[in-house]
């Protein structure tokens, strides 16, 4: 089932977004299997403020695991997370449901 993973950072997080991503990266390169779309959030100035985490687990329990164990998560960069269950409608220019 498809999940999306929002991530709202804290105010001023910026600087501990950047001291952590090496290991956000790796995290989320040992977990290629279960990713859908990744990225980051962009204020109005192109800088991070969040995360959007699109990712294909077997039930909720699994996508809050998921973002529980990202180390921006365990760093304390996010203010919240909300996980949605999520449909694709439309992918790669196509319709797909």
């Amino acid at each position: 089932m498809l999940f999306a993973i929002l991530c709202e950072d804290k105010p001023d997080a910026l600087a501990l977004r950047q001291s952590v991503r090496s290991r956000h990266l790796d995290y989320l390169h040992s977990r290629l299997d279960l990713l859908v779309e990744v990225g980051p959030l962009l204020d109005a100035q192109g800088s991070p403020c969040g995360s959007l985490l699109v990712v294909e687990v077997a039930d909720r329990a699994a996508a809050e695991a998921f973002a529980a164990a990202d180390p921006y998560a365990g760093a304390g960069v996010f203010a919240r997370t909300m996980i949605h269950g999520y449909r694709s409608v439309f992918k790669a220019g196509a319709q797909v449901g």
